[in-house]
């Protein structure tokens, strides 16, 4: 047998090459940067000193630190708890075809296009009791609501205008999702007597995991970064309610100019979420290879 040898062209590297030097200019030399910091005490634009893991420990020591982390994770997971269920049942009644489809999808993304900080002055007014819609209604039948005096309200607030926000992105991926699935399955449903509980879990709910998956990290990774929202809505309060880890890393590096401490905690922040990010795709892949072999037996 005779054996060719294929040419090697390496001029395809060249197509890779923008790529590889946006990548660098947007995330790689901001990193080296923050890394740069982390492990220095900057006194001024000249002069800075050497301190290794210094910032690590002291941030790692942070009271408010861990209280803003616990307020983020509890945010996060509520967001997650609300936001996947409520847009997959939002696909599941949205029409599937003709013109209506395209009406309610339209309708449906509107809240995507509104920019974070109009979101935020939006629920603002919405949520006072003089001018607001939400709260005057509160107030009119009997509840003393307020998002700037106390700090249930303005925590369940936040929630509530996230939700608002952010469910339809979920929404429009669960029915990208289920749009995917042949007919041939929902004939085989149908043939079979299958209830619409049983097509839900067994046809359209297995075929939408991946989706979903972009779903649950897109939406863990955005919520876990919160910061526009909040801050123009209630400025983090009342007291420290709803100062969340963002919140908190603006007030260290600008606020409080703490290049050092900002820098190793971002380092950290980011750390945090890649650990989060990949615990919940390694659980949702185990938990999909769980269900195709239940599904073999």
């Amino acid at each position: 047998m005779s054996t060719t040898n294929k040419p090697v062209n390496q001029k395809a590297w060249f197509l890779v090459l923008p790529v590889i030097v946006c990548v660098a200019f947007s995330a790689i030399l901001p990193l080296m940067t923050v890394v740069n910091y982390s492990v220095q005490d900057v006194l001024s634009p000249d002069r800075r000193v050497f301190v290794g893991t210094e910032w690590f420990a002291a941030v790692m020591r942070d009271e408010e630190l861990h209280l803003a982390l616990w307020r983020q994770i509890q945010f996060s997971l509520a967001v997650l708890l609300v936001e996947i269920p409520l847009g997959i049942a939002l696909a599941l009644s949205m029409p599937a075809q003709g013109w209506k489809s395209s009406a309610v999808l339209v309708l449906v993304a509107l809240s995507l296009l509104i920019p974070w900080n109009v979101v935020g002055t939006i629920w603002q007014i919405f949520g006072r009791a003089d001018i607001g819609l939400l709260g005057y209604f509160l107030q009119w039948v009997g509840m003393d609501y307020s998002y700037t005096g106390n700090s249930t309200h303005a925590w369940w607030t936040v929630l509530i205008m996230d939700v608002w926000h952010w469910t339809p992105l979920v929404a429009l991926l669960a029915f990208a999702g289920l749009r995917s699935i042949p007919d041939a399955y929902y004939q085989a449903a149908s043939i079979d007597g299958a209830s619409k509980w049983a097509v839900f879990r067994y046809i359209q709910l297995p075929k939408m995991r991946g989706v979903l998956m972009i779903a649950v990290l897109l939406r863990f990774m955005d919520s876990f970064m919160i910061y526009t929202e909040p801050f123009v809505l209630t400025g983090g309060g009342p007291g420290n309610a709803t100062t969340f880890l963002s919140q908190y890393l603006t007030t260290k590096a600008v606020g409080q100019f703490d290049l050092g401490p900002a820098a190793a905690f971002s380092l950290i922040y980011f750390l945090i979420i890649l650990l989060f990010c990949f615990v919940l795709y390694n659980w949702m892949q185990r938990l999909g290879t769980s269900e195709k072999e239940h599904g073999h037996e």
